[in-house]
This record gives structure tokens, sequence and C-alpha cells, in this order.
């Protein structure tokens, strides 16, 4: 680790404990992450990368103790420290490594080999590093979980057929409601979920009903450009929720955007709320016409699909066995590159008491060709050390100590 008086952490909650209300409480919008980063920050913490989608929240970063991180997270959301002990896990250094290559890779996903996790990492690391909170350790993790990621879904069938919760809802639509085709259907939202469920709808449905409604307009007309769609203003959303069959909602607001008082229509009508937190009111479900389906519902609808995906969670986990392995072996280069560093300046020391004791004794001293000559001498010695503590691994500690007793060096652990 770069530092040796802390660890790398993982420390978050998922579908598998909490959820959707408690996900909910957890959930961190675009600026509770830049205000994590930025506490953070201020806390002098090194390394920080925090993700939250409608599965997971997580925070993987260097500290003493996990509860600085837990502390970050119940700072800048509506979840408290008790709440999260009770949903929560906190993964430590290999362990905190080999979750992310899980989440990473889909096999972690509500709905096995469901990659869109991997934008959040890549886009939780670029948020990181723009505010300096990207050390080289982190970086190299993330972009290790993303070459695993890309090998996984090229290499093996872990995530053939559809994938997502968003795929899952269509799916629920076509299994549960009769001549689809004739139904009018309204998109409420349309971040990533809302784009990926219009595409499947589009796809599956051959609906030419279907209306976008989205709190900023151009962001509708965007998505509906793409699949020729009807697009309305924000302030018609409760006479198209009346006149629709079937209400998609996935918004990404805090409290609830559709409730019961919205509601006049007495014909029978099918809402999937796609959002955590929820963005539909549970006193919905007081009014008999209305059928109310959550994203954890959803998940739970298992097919041949999803079945056959299981099959290739080994070829999965040996992917990434194999670049967890060339991670490992790079963190280990890592804790010899003090002693590499200490053995360039000792031989430089020596190198500048012998210029010293020449230059009294020759008139005709020709430094800069010494300076040449003996650089090149000194850059050949400490690769000659880093190959061997290279490629002997097993015994790099005892090398590394040896190195020190021989050249009497002190080395800093930081890197």
């Amino acid at each position: 680790m770069p530092n040796r008086s802390k660890y790398f952490y993982a420390i978050g909650l998922s579908y598998k404990k909490a959820d959707a209300r408690v996900r909910g409480h957890f959930s961190l919008s675009d600026d509770a992450k830049q205000n994590v980063l930025s506490q953070a920050k201020q806390n002098g913490v090194e390394s920080l990368l925090a993700i939250s989608t409608c599965n997971r929240t997580e925070l993987y970063g260097f500290a003493e103790h996990p509860f600085q991180l837990i502390q970050l997270l119940c700072d800048n959301t509506k979840g408290t420290v008790e709440e999260f002990r009770e949903v929560a896990y906190v993964h430590k250094n290999n362990d905190a490594i080999n979750h992310m290559f899980r989440v990473g890779s889909g096999l972690d996903s509500q709905i096995l080999g469901d990659f869109e996790i991997i934008s959040q990492l890549k886009f939780g690391a670029k948020a990181s590093r723009k505010v300096g909170l990207l050390n080289s350790f982190t970086e190299r993790l993330v972009n290790s979980v993303i070459q695993a990621s890309k090998r996984i879904k090229n290499e093996t069938e872990l995530s053939s057929g559809a994938t997502s919760v968003s795929f899952a809802s269509v799916q629920y639509i076509m299994n549960n409601v009769e001549q689809i085709s004739k139904k009018n259907i309204l998109l409420f939202g349309t971040g990533k979920i809302g784009r990926n469920t219009c595409e499947n709808l589009v796809k599956h449905t051959k609906n030419p009903h279907i209306t976008l409604i989205n709190r900023t307009k151009t962001k509708a007309e965007e998505v509906a450009g793409k699949f020729n769609l009807i697009v309305k203003d924000y302030e018609n959303l409760k006479g198209e929720i009346n006149d629709a069959d079937i209400v998609i909602v996935a918004t990404g607001a805090q409290n609830p955007t559709v409730y019961k008082s919205l509601i006049s229509t007495e014909k029978p009508l099918l809402i999937l709320d796609l959002s955590i937190p929820k963005n539909v009111n549970e006193d919905i479900r007081e009014l008999d016409n209305i059928t109310l389906v959550h994203l954890d519902d959803l998940a739970k609808i298992t097919d041949d699909t999803l079945e056959k995906r299981k099959a290739f969670i080994p070829n999965a986990e040996a992917i990434i066995s194999e670049i967890t392995s060339e991670f490992n072996a790079w963190l280990d280069t890592l804790k010899f590159v003090p002693t590499i560093q200490a053995i360039k300046h000792k031989l430089t020391d020596f190198k500048n008491s012998e210029f010293n004791t020449q230059r009294k004794k020759l008139s005709d001293f020709n430094e800069d060709q010494a300076e040449l000559i003996t650089n090149n001498l000194i850059q050949k010695i400490t690769n000659q050390f880093a190959h061997h503590l290279r490629e002997d691994s097993s015994s790099s500690d005892e090398s590394i100590e040896l190195i020190k007793k021989i050249f009497q060096l002190e080395t800093t652990d930081n890197v």
C-alpha cells in the first residue's frame, strides 16, 4: 500500500442487505458526491472514489480507520451511522481490491452480468482526479478493473442477452400487459436508466405511443430525437400520467415526484419506479386501479438467460484472478522503489565525495566526462538491483533488508 500507516477500504451498502428505502437514505446526488470529495480533501484523505447507483453506494479510499469514510458518507446523505451499521459492509486491503473487481465485472450486480456500474467507476475516478484525490494506487486499480470488465464482456457470455434493470422493466411489461403496441406509455425521466429503458421499449414493444417528459425538456428532446417519440412539457405531467396505461418513472430526484393526488384516472394503470431513492410515493398503492412495481421487484425476475449466465461465472473469476495477480505484482514493485532510490542517493554521495577528492588532486580533472561515466554506472548498478528484486519477488523482503544492511540505508515507506 502507498502508505503503511493507512489502509485501503471499500465501505458501502447494496441491494443484498439494504432495501430500496434504506439505499435511498444513502444515495449520493452529483452535488453530494462533490461535497464528499471536498470534505475528504479538507480532512487530509489521500485518495477517495465515490459511486452511487440504484443498487449500491460505495466509497473506496485510504484511512487509518473505516469510520473516517463512514462519517463522510453519513455527513453527506440522509443516512445515519446506526442505519449504516445494520446493512453495510467494510472491506480492507486485499478484500477491498477483490470487491471492486467483482462489482466492476458484473458479478456483484443485482442482475448478474449488469455492467452499467463500470461507467460509474470511470466517472468517479475522473471526479476524484480533478480534485487531486486519485493516487497512483487507486488509478491503477480502477484501470485494472476496467480491463477485467472488458475481457469478461468479450471472452465470456456473462452479459449475453439483456443485462440491466432497464431491460428487466421492459421484460416485465411485455410479460404482464396484453396488446402492448396499442398502449399509451409515459416515460418520466431521461437519465441513464431512462434512456436505456426508452431504447429497450422502442426495440421490443414496437409501440408508436411513447411520450417522454423530463424536468429539463432539452434532455428529453435529445433522447426523443433518436427514436422519433413525443415530448411533452413537465407542466403536463399530471395529464399525461392519467392518459397513460403504463408509466415508467426514472427520475433522479431525492424525494417522490409521483404521488396519489396526481391520479384521477380510474382505468388500470401500471407504474414502474426505477429510481433510488423511490420517486413514486407508496400512498399510490391505496388506489385499486394502480399496480406499482419497484426495481427491487424486477430484479427478482429471473429468466433462462440469467440461468445460462451463471455457467460463465468461473470464466469471469479466472479473468479477475489473472488481472488481480498482475495488479498485485505491480503493487509489490512499489515496496522496493524507496530502496532503489536510497541506493541511488548513496552512490551519488560516493560519487560527489570522490569528485571532491579528484578536484584537489588533479588540475586537469575532466568533470563533465567523469559526470557522464559515473551517472551511467550508477544507473546500471541500480537497474541491476531493481531487476533482481522484480524477478525474485518471493524473497524480495530479505533482499531489501540485506541491501539496506550492506549500503547502511535508511528508507521511508512512503512511495
